[in-house]
This record gives structure tokens, C-alpha cells and sequence, in this order.
């Protein structure tokens, strides 16, 4: 083979550009291309579909391939140097544009892609907010000034595509309005298009809109006010109007308050501020709320009745002292609990309710007074009090309050230690332990219980009054009682005083009558309290010598007793326990007789049991023998005949198993060998069809030019076509290399075939 690149250097193929492709190209000197005067650092294209013969005055910098532009797209290209764009339009050096035609674009040489720009597509719902970063005039042929903000809608466009002097802020969605809404816009956009800054509009619905730049909702969309009878609405002017909602029209000034009620629907203007709803509070006959009338500082008690509170209204909530609350909170009866009403328990257990509300709060404040009670209500207004009986209910007046009780209590008593509002009337009892002395100076403690009640008969307000004169009655009755006692008892010896104790004390409080007998009251006409009786619990002496002398003579007369009843008792269970050996003896004896019975019936039961159970148990060992004999024969011939089917299902098996795999067998040699013979068969007809294809692929007129060719070329021609020798002459004797190379090739397609019969027979 003959090699000639050391004398020709290496062959390079030309660039073929194909089409929507281009060869971006630089001029390293100053030359003319086709009557065009290139100068040293020009750059230019080259666009295809072409092939490009490169020049040593030309550099290739870059292949560049086309943007396709999809519909609904656009480019936004920058001019790197001073150029004239595709429509014929002159570009200054960092001038951008946008090209939206739909299909491929080559950017020029001086053209760079800044970005693809999709289009935004506009519907009934969306709107695009648009905002200028120059002043400039848009595609639809009207002046933007410099940052001024617009809308861009489907009434102006389906689809939108941002220019290079505008800046998409965002996409505005519909904004819609139900026939039972309505919104106010702050700073609308005025007929001219500019913001009316520090204005509000009112827009009712059925409506659908775009919130224009720089405008916003007040308080978002809203629903109409909807006023039943028994609502209202408390309003406010914010300047000054004529409002039309009222016949006839009435001025507002601004501060005016007034107030609408249902039935009605009501949207306030702009000019008007909505203050708060008023809701009418249904009142029964025992239920009331205070009113206080801002204006004039008023405050009243409306009850019985449904009321709504006038715009110059509020409810008041009226002040309690804390003990005074905490006595209502609790809820006790005076009746039933009256055990309970001790201040360091109400202190304890007590429980502040959660926060009312503003209309619970400014309730009425009642007091169910129950039966055979009185409570006492002082108006700090009219300087005057009233007292109301039991049972009834109680409805504090603005300027009212409760006449707190503080009572005695404990034992012995202690000051303040009851707190209520509710004085019971009685009859009821207090409990009492006070000290005396006798005249031989034995100290004694005594436990006293009073019964008492309040003389009631005259309920005219000055006889009512005087019940609650005394503060604390129990503390007064108690010590007045003690005070009779102590003197009494202070002239009787101590076992005088042992022995008539009910006596003297009865009459040290009750007093003696005109007929020397002692009388049945002991009355306080301060306050009408009487006292019925009085009952001695417990006398027990204070001094502890005394205390021991008192319980060793009750030991000893209790040691008496107990001896005595002793030795009863004990000759009782003696008599009681020789009875019970008698009876105990006669029953052992007939149990004796009843069992000596029972074991003769239990011996001759065993006896017949015994010969029944032979007899049986001979019985069924025959019957299971002969059983037994007969299933073994039964399962003996089961079996032999089990066997036998098994042994033909097993051969039957068998010979279908070896049947099928035979016939397996023979069906995979065939298939193997017609697989085998095809394959050859393909083998064949490709060899056929390479050789077939490279001798046509030479032709005629190849052959012909091989013939016309120079030595060097033919050589070549020989070395690619695969000869392995060469004729060489002197050239000076002629000699037909055509027909010469004919038999070589017709040689090596004779041998070809014979080979390939070969293979495939």
C-alpha cells in the first residue's frame, strides 16, 4: 500500500452547516469576501444548510444553533454591539427588544438571548398587574410614564406578553360580589385613571371586578347587614352627609350617633362607621339588667318587659362588696345549711366563678330570700330601708345594697363568726357553753342549748325595722342568758346545784311571775326575739379535784351495777348450758339408732350392685370381642383392595409420564434442527447480499475512471478494495490493467460463491 500523508499533510473534511444552524465567524485581518470589505475584528454568520471553505483570514469562534419559538413565547434579545436586526431595525449597544414571531430564530452576531419570555394567558377570572420601568408607549399604542402601574385584562388580550420596559408585579384575581355582600375600596382610581388618595368607594353586589393598582379593600368583602326585630345596629357619622335612609332626609354632622333597627337590610355609606349590634334582651317578671344613659350618667332597672338599648345606652354593671358577692355566689339555703356559714370555710371552699359576660354582668342582681326570713335593703339614694319576708324574691334597685349580718357562732360563742344576708325568724336553737361558780366556789362548765324565735305579728316597716336593730342577736341573747345564770348560781351550793340544775337555771332565765311560778318567755324588746326554753346538755365541773371526786362515786355505783348483772348472768348460762348437755345427749343416742339403720340398707345395696356388675361386665367383653374380630376382616379386605387400585393408578401414570416426554423429545430435535437449518439459510443470503452490494456499490462508471485514473490513484483504488499484490512495470511495455483487475475481482467472486454453496448445502 502506498501511503502519501507525509507529502500532502492530513486531509480535513469541510464543515457542512446544516439548516436553522449557523457558524459564527471573526476576521483576524482586513480582506474582501465577494466584493465585501471585511476588517480585523468583524464578526459575521454564517448560516446553512452550505458548506463552509474556511480561509486563514477567518476564525471560527462558535457554531450557533436556532431558539425555536413556540406559540405563546417570545425572546428577549440584547445588542452587544451597534447592529441592524432581522426586521431591518438598527440596535445600539445594550438596546433590548422582544421577538415574537412563532418559529426558529438565529441570533445575529451581535445578538445574545437575554430569556425566553411565556406568554401569560388572560381569562374572565385573572388579570395581569403591570408596572413601567421607563417611559415608553405599549403595544396597544398608549403612553406609560415611569413606574406607573396598570392592569392588563382579557378585554385587552387573550394572551400577554411583558415588554422589555415592563415588570410583571403579579397576577389580580376577580374579585366577586353576591347579591348579599358589599365591600368599600380605599384610594380608588378616578375617571382620569390617577388614585384618589384618602377616599373611599362603596360598591354593592351582584358585581365582579379587578382591584385596580394601589387600590385595597377596607375590611375585606363583607355581608350585608341583615337586622331581625329584634336587632339593631348602633352607627356613627365619620363627616358630615345627608342621609338619605330616614323620610325625610336628615343632615349628619360628624360624632352624630343614632341607631337603625329591623326588620330591615342595611349597607353603610362610606360616611358612617358601624359602632357596635344591639340585640334586644327578652325579661321575664323576676329578671332585670341596669341601664346606664351615657349622657346623663343615669342609672335604671328595666325588668318584666323585652327591651333594646337606644344608642345612647350602655349596660351597667353594678359593685358588690366581696363578702356581699360571695354570699350570692355561694347559693346556700339559710335553712339547710346554716352549719356551714362560717367564714373560714366560706373562705376555703369558696370559688371564684369564671368571667361574665358584659350583659350577665350587668343582670339584676337578686336574692331568693326563703321561708320564715327577712332581709334587710338600704337605698343610699332616699336615705330610707325596706324589709322584705320570705318567701319571695329580691331585685336589688341601682342605688339599693344588702344589710349585712355578721352573727355569733362557735362554741363558746365568738363574734363575726356567721356571715349572711337572710335573718331567720325562728323557731329555731343556739348552743352555748359558759362557766359558773357556786357559792362554795365550785367552778362547773355548762353546755346550754336556747331555743328562740322573732315575734312577728306586726309587719308594719317600723316594727320590721327594729329586727334588725341588734347586729348580732345571738352574741346579745347568749350573753345576756350567761349574765342571768352566773348570778344565780353564784348563791346555791354545789349540791343543791347537783340536784335541781334545771330548776334554778330555768328560773334565773325565764324569772319568776306574780303567782311564783316561772314563766314560759324570756322576751328582748329591742328586736322582738323571745326565748322558748332552755336545755341542759352536759354539766361537768371545771376544778379537777372535783372532776375526780364526781367520777369515783359514778365508778363505784357503775362497778355495782356491773357486779350484780354479773353474777344474774352468770347463773342464767349455768341453768341454760345443763339444759343444752341434756338435749345434746338424747340427740347423739337416735342418731346413733338412724345410723346403725342406714348401714344395714347400704350392705345389702352393695350385695345386688356387686352381682349386677358381674353379670354385665361378662356380657359386654363378648359382645366386644366378637366386634373387634369382625371391623379386623372388614379393614383387612379395604385395604387389599386399596392396594390393588394403587398399583394400576401408579403403572397407568407411568406410562402417560414416558409417552409425553418421548413425544417432548422428538418435537425439540425438530425444532432445533429447523432452527439450525434457517440459520444457515440467512447466513447465506447476507454473505450474498454484502458482496452483491460492494460490487454495485463500485458501478460502471467507477470502474471506467479506475481505468482513466493515474498509477497512484489505481494503487489506492486496489489497497482499499482489499488486494493483497500489485503489478509493477518499467512503463514502457503496455499492459491492461482493466482487464487485469476484472479477473482478479471475477476470481474472487467465483471463490465467493463456491464457498457459500458449500456452507449451505
Amino acid at each position: 500500500m502506498l501511503d502519501f500523508s507525509d507529502e500532502f499533510g492530513v486531509v480535513t473534511p469541510l464543515t457542512v452547516v446544516p439548516s436553522n444552524t449557523a457558524l459564527r465567524l471573526k476576521a483576524i485581518r482586513d480582506f474582501e469576501d465577494d466584493a465585501i470589505k471585511r476588517i480585523a475584528g468583524d464578526e459575521w454568520l454564517f448560516e446553512g444548510p452550505g458548506t463552509f471553505i474556511p480561509r486563514k483570514e477567518v476564525e471560527v469562534l462558535e457554531t450557533i444553533s436556532a431558539i425555536v419559538i413556540n406559540p405563546n413565547q417570545a425572546l428577549k434579545l440584547r445588542a452587544t454591539a451597534e447592529t441592524v436586526d432581522r426586521d431591518g431595525k438598527e440596535r445600539v449597544t445594550g438596546e433590548e427588544w422582544i421577538v415574537k414571531k412563532t418559529g426558529a430564530y438565529l441570533p445575529g452576531a451581535y445578538e445574545e438571548i437575554v430569556d425566553v419570555v411565556n406568554a401569560y394567558v388572560l381569562t374572565d377570572k385573572e388579570a395581569v398587574h403591570v408596572k413601567a420601568k421607563k417611559t415608553f408607549v405599549d403595544e396597544f399604542g398608549k403612553t406609560r410614564k415611569n413606574g406607573e402601574e396598570w392592569l392588563i385584562t382579557l378585554a385587552d388580550t387573550e394572551t400577554y406578553i411583558p415588554g422589555v420596559y415592563e415588570d410583571v408585579v403579579g397576577i389580580v384575581k376577580i374579585t366577586t360580589l353576591s347579591n348579599r355582600q358589599y365591600c368599600v375600596i380605599l384610594d380608588p382610581l378616578g375617571t382620569d385613571g390617577k388614585p384618589q388618595l384618602g377616599r373611599k368607594k362603596l360598591l354593592k353586589g351582584e358585581k365582579s371586578f379587578f382591584l385596580k393598582p394601589g387600590e385595597k379593600l377596607e375590611a375585606g368583602i363583607q355581608d350585608v347587614h341583615v337586622l331581625s326585630e329584634n336587632e339593631g345596629l348602633i352607627l356613627r357619622a365619620r363627616e358630615a352627609f345627608l342621609d338619605n335612609s330616614e323620610t325625610p332626609p336628615i343632615n349628619r354632622n360628624p360624632g352624630d350617633r343614632w341607631m337603625i333597627k329591623g326588620s330591615t337590610e342595611y349597607i353603610p355609606p362610606t360616611e358612617v362607621e358601624i359602632i357596635t349590634k344591639r340585640y334586644a334582651i327578652a325579661l321575664d317578671e323576676n329578671e332585670g339588667i341596669y341601664v346606664r344613659n351615657i349622657k346623663s350618667g343615669q342609672v335604671r332597672l328595666i325588668s318584666g318587659s323585652t327591651y333594646m338599648l337606644n344608642q345612647d345606652e350602655e349596660l351597667w354593671i353594678k359593685e358588690l362588696p366581696p363578702q356581699v358577692q360571695e354570699l350570692l355566689n355561694m347559693g346556700h339555703d339559710p335553712l339547710s345549711d346554716r352549719g356551714s356559714w362560717r367564714l373560714k370555710a366560706d373562705t376555703a371552699h369558696f370559688k371564684q366563678k369564671a368571667s361574665k359576660s358584659e350583659e350577665e354582668g350587668a343582670r339584676a342582681i337578686t336574692l331568693r330570700v326563703p321561708h320564715n326570713a327577712a332581709v334587710q335593703i338600704y337605698d343610699y339614694k332616699q336615705k330610707k330601708s325596706r324589709v322584705l319576708f320570705g318567701p319571695d324574691l329580691v331585685m336589688l334597685a341601682p342605688d339599693e345594697q344588702f344589710t349585712q349580718l355578721s352573727l355569733s357562732g362557735d362554741k363558746p360563742k365568738r363574734p363575726n363568726v356567721i356571715k349572711t344576708l337572710c335573718l331567720l325568724l325562728g323557731p329555731d336553737f343556739c348552743t352555748d357553753i359558759i362557766t359558773v361558780e357556786t357559792a362554795d366556789h365550785a367552778r362547773l362548765s355548762l353546755q346550754l342549748s336556747y331555743n328562740w324565735y322573732f315575734d312577728v305579728g306586726d309587719k308594719s316597716p317600723q316594727a320590721s325595722a327594729k329586727l334588725f336593730s341588734v347586729p348580732d342577736f345571738i352574741g346579745d341573747l347568749c350573753k345576756a342568758v350567761a349574765s342571768r345564770i352566773r348570778g344565780s348560781v353564784a348563791g346555791t351550793n354545789f349540791d343543791d346545784f347537783h340536784k335541781n340544775s334545771a330548776k334554778i337555771i330555768r328560773t334565773a332565765v325565764f324569772g319568776l311571775d306574780d303567782n311564783k311560778k316561772v314563766r314560759k318567755t324570756f322576751n328582748f324588746p329591742q328586736n322582738n326575739l323571745n326565748i322558748t326554753s332552755v336545755d341542759i346538755q352536759s354539766v361537768e365541773p371545771v376544778d379537777q379535784r372535783t372532776r375526780d371526786s364526781l367520777q369515783k362515786s359514778v365508778q363505784l355505783a357503775i362497778e355495782i351495777t356491773t357486779q350484780s348483772q354479773e353474777a344474774t348472768a352468770r347463773h342464767e348460762a349455768e341453768r341454760r348450758e345443763q339444759e343444752a348437755r341434756g338435749r345434746l345427749e338424747r340427740q347423739r343416742i337416735s342418731d346413733e339408732v338412724e345410723a346403725e339403720k342406714s348401714r344395714k340398707n347400704l350392705l345389702e345395696l352393695k350385695v345386688s350392685s356387686m352381682s349386677i356388675e358381674n353379670c354385665g361386665q361378662a356380657k359386654a367383653e363378648a359382645l366386644s370381642r366378637a366386634e373387634a374380630q369382625r371391623i379386623e376382616a372388614e379393614a383387612a379386605v379395604e385395604q387389599a383392595r386399596s392396594k390393588a387400585e394403587a398399583m394400576k393408578i401408579e403403572a397407568e401414570t407411568e406410562l402417560e409420564r414416558l409417552s409425553k416426554a418421548r413425544e417432548e423429545e422428538l418435537r425439540y430435535l425438530k425444532e432445533q434442527n429447523n432452527i439450525e437449518v434457517e440459520k444457515l439459510r440467512e447466513v447465506a443470503d447476507v454473505e450474498v447480499r454484502k458482496f452483491k452490494s460492494m460490487v454495485e456499490s463500485l458501478g460502471s462508471d467507477t470502474i471506467q475512471a479506475v481505468a482513466c485514473a493515474g498509477q497512484d490513484f489505481q494503487v489506492k483504488l486496489l489497497q482499499g478494495l482489499g488486494i493483497q499484490s500489485a503489478l509493477i512495470t518499467d512503463g514502457k511495455s503496455p499492459i491492461n490493467l482493466f482487464n487485469t483487475a476484472q479477473g482478479f475481482l471475477g476470481s474472487a467472486i467465483a471463490a465467493k460463491r463456491q464457498r457459500l454453496d458449500s456452507d449451505a448445502s
